[in-house]
């Protein structure tokens, strides 16, 4: 039985389910400006936590075939056989309805629709089409990267606002040099399985170009935060810390001997990076101006 909930637990990969769990959290701190809703803020979690989980049980569902040409994922459960597909369907279908109910009650419609959309994205759109035919797959799937986050702000506001827009920004160009940052680390993998990802279909040299820009772009759409007002200028001097740190790490990869070693410490960086950012924008939000303060300023 250990064993059993073990798989159940694996399959809805853990690890990325945290992680969303923390941008997720971000974007509710971000938006509740030191005003926070201990229920709605448990109840936001819990139900983006569900859909994520039931998004990864079906992107592994979709992906069996292809884990068993990759190292790094060949011991996944689904890869095993340890759980059948159709009792993973299921499961994954419970986990992805209970989380957009608890949404549903506890949040407002709008958060409840940009979780839906990133769920269809990450699976109907990238894992069972997009990732396998092609090499902008990861571009698309971004959008469902940057959903806990986005979700998690619009929870609080109910509004798709400008704050809602950086969010969006920041979290979907994060992704593409991380994504391929994996791609360069795990190249042989990648290639085994034939996934036409950017390193993979252009070259790697091609990849470097391209996270380059990206990472510009990233820290560009970071500093928007508190140039809108929505953090502070602590947020303002880490967001540039940490994309010029990243930036420098992006362009010795041309002068790299060992590309797949600067590829994995790509990858780190880029997990440390979106988590320090995350953290800043929960506890250096702006606060709101006083009602009283509203008043005096009224004709």
């Amino acid at each position: 039985m250990p064993h059993r909930i073990k798989n159940y637990v694996l399959v809805a990969k853990p690890g990325i389910v945290f992680g969303n769990l923390i941008s997720a959290a971000a974007g509710f701190f971000l938006a509740s400006k030191g005003r926070v809703d201990g229920l709605a803020l448990s109840a936001t979690l819990i139900g983006i936590s569900l859909v994520v989980a039931s998004g990864c049980v079906f992107n592994n569902c979709a992906d069996r075939e292809i884990d068993r040409k990759m190292i790094r994922t060949l011991n996944r459960t689904l890869a095993r056989g340890l759980i059948s597909p159709k009792i993973a369907v299921s499961y994954a279908t419970i986990l992805g309805l209970a989380g957009l109910s608890l949404l549903w009650a506890a949040t407002n419609l709008l958060a409840v629709v940009i979780v839906l959309g990133g769920l269809v994205i990450y699976v109907g759109v990238y894992s069972l089409y997009l990732k396998r035919h092609s090499v902008y797959g990861a571009l698309i799937g971004s959008l469902a990267g940057a959903a806990p986050p986005l979700a998690g702000y619009c929870a609080v506001t109910g509004r798709f606002d400008m704050g809602a827009v950086i969010l969006l920004s920041i979290f979907s160009l994060w992704q593409m040099p991380h994504c391929y940052a994996i791609a360069v680390f795990r190249f042989d993998d990648y290639t085994a399985a034939a996934i036409p990802v950017l390193p993979v279909k252009q070259g790697i040299a091609a990849a470097k170009n391209h996270m380059v820009g990206y990472i510009l772009a990233f820290m560009a759409a970071a500093q928007m935060l508190t140039f809108w007002g929505y953090t502070g200028y602590s947020t303002l001097a880490v967001a540039t810390v940490l994309g010029l740190s990243w930036m420098y790490l992006a362009w010795s990869g041309y002068k790299a001997s060992d590309v797949r070693l600067w590829g994995k410490k790509l990858f780190i960086f880029s997990i440390l990076t979106i988590f320090i950012l995350s953290v800043m924008m929960s506890i250096d939000f702006t606060a709101p101006v006083p009602p009283e303060m509203l008043l005096s300023y009224s004709p």
